[in-house]
């Protein structure tokens, strides 16, 4: 072989290396030490009642290493997805739903270890600024879209079925599906508006009357509790509002201000299985624990970077069944009861999974003790933020 050959021969070896090592480059990988790192809330020496598990930020994250380089090499279109600004999230059947408000919804397939946009989000069910996601028990989705102006629903394959509401007519921001009726936040009219699921009419609306000291101000979120109440969290009113689902005002969690307790800017909300209230501070960039009666158990997240810290949070969403999917990641002494899945706008990590659960073979304060360590973290915590 001449030294033309070899020479150029050297150089498509190194233009290939060079290529393969620039491409591997850009997938997003967390550093070695934060895979391993064990996050717990609260701080030691209390007994740790959340663990932050893993983050869901690009397709990277689900699809196995090493598809970019192929999909390079074979012309697939199929390119790495970087969420956009994630809002709403919920998990059903081994898959993650996430509203990418500036996109469309994505689905993170942990069953199947695929990445895809829901089937259903295209033609005559298409998002334009895709907000919040609720599930029922029948595998239903709905989809809040406040551009588009209508909560979209899809079946438990994600397929399109109907809309709910006039466009142009309103803003639906949440929703909750619970025996046959959704109740939809509207952010534009700040009332609650009742939909028949079958039908798709509007049954009724609540959280605007004659006193004005106990209507909504900006209702951003809404769960249903076990108690079957409704909590709202409402920026407007710096608090979560309680109420039965006739309509009448049962009672408030928080208000304003940067104590025990207060809100800030709440934005999402969600309820368990016991009744505990867990609500998102977009301010605080945190998530607070309260009892139904208001009483603050503890709290979750804070500012930062680092592993389970959060970046102007905006949803929440507690599951109970796809716990096996995230066994790997948890301590093996922390005993998993439930997935909290909570969205970050902006940052490294935008979908964030913690296990709530308990440290096995540890005695554990009662929820009064804890609301007193509570309040003794967060005002370390709003000294430290001075």
């Amino acid at each position: 072989m001449n030294k033309a050959k070899i020479f150029l021969c050297n150089a498509l070896l190194l233009s290939l290396f060079i290529g393969t090592t620039f491409l591997s480059g850009c997938v997003t990988t967390p550093k070695p030490e934060e895979k391993e790192q064990d996050v717990f809330f609260p701080d030691p020496p209390a007994p740790p009642r959340l663990q932050f598990l893993r983050s869901f930020t690009t397709s990277d994250d689900i699809v196995p290493a090493g598809d970019a380089f192929d999909s390079f090499l074979t012309g697939d279109e199929n390119q790495s997805y970087h969420l956009v600004k994630p809002y709403g999230a919920a998990l059903t059947d081994g898959k993650l739903y996430v509203c990418d408000s500036q996109a469309t919804v994505v689905v993170f397939d942990l069953k199947n270890k695929k990445f895809h946009e829901m089937e259903g989000a295209k033609g005559l069910g298409k998002v334009v600024q895709p907000l919040n996601i609720a599930l029922d028990a029948d595998g239903n989705k709905f989809v809040s879209d406040v551009v588009r102006g209508e909560v979209l629903m899809y079946d438990k394959n994600d397929f399109f079925v109907k809309g709910f509401g006039l466009p142009g007519q309103w803003k639906p921001v949440d929703s909750v599906a619970y025996q046959g009726l959704l109740y939809v936040v509207d952010s534009k009219e700040r009332e609650i508006k009742v939909f028949d699921i079958e039908t798709a009419e509007k049954v009724t609306a609540f959280g605007r009357n004659n006193k004005p000291e106990e209507n909504l101000g900006l209702p951003t979120g809404i769960s249903m509790g076990p108690d079957e109440l409704l909590y709202i969290s409402d920026s407007g009113r710096f608090q979560v509002v309680i109420y039965d689902r006739d309509g009448h005002e049962r009672g408030t969690i928080g208000r304003p201000g940067a104590n025990l307790g207060h809100f800030a800017r709440p934005r999402g909300v969600a309820t368990d299985r016991q009744g505990r209230v867990f609500a998102v501070d977009a301010a605080f960039e945190n998530v607070q624990i309260f009892r139904n009666d208001g009483q603050l158990l503890l709290f979750f997240g804070g500012s930062g970077t680092g592993p389970g810290k959060l970046f102007l949070p905006a949803d929440v969403f507690i599951d109970y069944d796809n716990i096996e999917y995230f066994k790997e990641y948890a301590d093996p002494n922390f005993d998993i009861e439930s997935l909290v899945i909570v969205t970050s706008q902006f940052g490294q990590r935008l979908v964030n999974v913690y296990a709530f659960g308990k440290e096995k073979g540890r005695t554990y304060p009662s929820e009064e003790d804890m609301s007193q360590k509570a309040e003794e973290k967060l005002k370390q915590w709003q000294q430290e933020q001075k």
